[in-house]
């Protein structure tokens, strides 16, 4: 009895380091990915027909001779997290065949849908680096900088101002996940478009978004509104979108419909509520079909299984970066009815994010 509660005990140290050790290494996971998207090893395996070996990818990837042990390490982790797939070899003196998967085809770089820029904008060095301070972040009191801004001097939106590399990575980020997440809204949920006459995307970066529910709803009249550096950077003629320079906190333009795509977990409570009275002073009744549409996360809604709630966690604790939120339903309701809203509808549909209808 002594021996098996003795073995037990080893049992249950041993499984709690296990976890604080899985835990710890998971950046790993993180990096390794930042890895395979700044070699390019998708587009390497994409280029031998979806599958390759190792001396196949390193004729596509530069990379010194003395670190293929190191990038065959990489492979390992990143074949056990899903983003690359691998067949062991059935002779010893064959290389195993590393294939795309799902995950990885979203990182080959000539696909209209890749999400490579927005995953790098994730791990941008910029971004990653204030996580190392949140301790002494957390020690300090709201209202103040962010941790982006606890750690830079500046917030993120005066980095992606003035800094052109950095509004590069932003913006190429912003219009991957848009044209990701529009291609399923408007092939699968375009009925929330439907009987709109006219849209304004809020904050809608260079128009994925716009463009997208103006290809497939012509009818419907789209224009984009952002600030005045973002707006001259956005594409000339020929997209069917009208762009306004503005301020999403002083006024919006009028529309049958607002659009605010992945906008409101930038920010608190009190400049949701002032963008939010501003949407409902640019649209009509809803009794005339005016409604605000937003794309964000509803914590709580979606999917029950734990990878899509422990996404959505992670976001919770990311958007701390720029003194953002994720909110669940009874936050985003007392936000809506703050601004004067009467109504609303979640449509958890869209993986860790819902479209939401707010009502007038």
């Amino acid at each position: 009895m002594a021996t098996t509660q003795s073995n037990d005990h080893g049992a249950g140290l041993l499984d709690a380091q296990l976890e604080l050790y899985a835990n710890t290494l998971a950046v790993v996971k993180s990096m390794a990915l930042k890895t395979a998207m700044d070699l390019g090893i998708a587009d390497a395996i994409h280029h031998h027909g979806g599958a390759a070996t190792l001396p196949q990818i390193l004729t596509r990837v530069t990379l010194h001779p003395s670190k293929i042990p190191c990038l065959r390490r990489l492979m390992r982790v990143l074949t056990l997290t899903g983003v690359f797939a691998v067949e062991k070899p059935t002779a010893a003196d064959e290389p195993p065949v590393y294939a795309l998967t799902p995950v990885s085809r979203l990182l080959v770089s000539s696909g209209n849908l890749q999400q490579a820029p927005i995953m790098s904008l994730l791990l941008h060095p910029s971004c990653i680096t204030p996580f190392l301070r949140i301790g002494d972040w957390l020690q300090r009191e709201l209202p103040g900088p962010s941790i982006f801004e606890h750690t830079h001097g500046r917030s993120l939106w005066e980095v992606a101002d003035g800094d052109a590399a950095f509004s590069k990575v932003f913006n190429d980020a912003m219009v991957s996940d848009s044209r990701l997440v529009m291609d399923v809204v408007v092939r699968e949920h375009g009925e929330v478009f439907r009987g709109i006459s006219s849209l304004v995307d809020v904050a809608g970066g260079h128009g994925t978004a716009a463009q997208a529910i103006a290809r497939a709803f012509p009818e419907v009249k789209c224009s984009v509104m952002d600030l005045a550096h973002v707006v001259a950077k956005a594409p000339a003629g020929g997209t069917g979108v009208e762009y306004i320079a503005g301020d999403m906190f002083e006024s919006i333009p009028p529309a049958n419909a607002v659009f605010l795509k992945w906008i409101m977990h930038d920010w608190g409570d009190d400049e949701c509520v002032k963008v939010l009275k501003n949407a409902k002073k640019a649209i009509p009744s809803k009794d005339a079909g005016g409604k605000v549409i937003i794309i964000d996360v509803v914590v709580g809604a979606g999917p029950p299984d734990q990878k899509h709630i422990e996404l959505q966690a992670l976001f919770g604790a990311y958007m701390m970066l720029i003194n953002g939120v994720e909110r669940d339903e009874k936050e985003w309701k007392k936000v809506f009815i703050e601004a004067g809203f009467s109504g609303y509808k979640i449509i958890p549909v869209l993986g860790f994010r819902s479209i939401i209808e707010v009502y007038p």
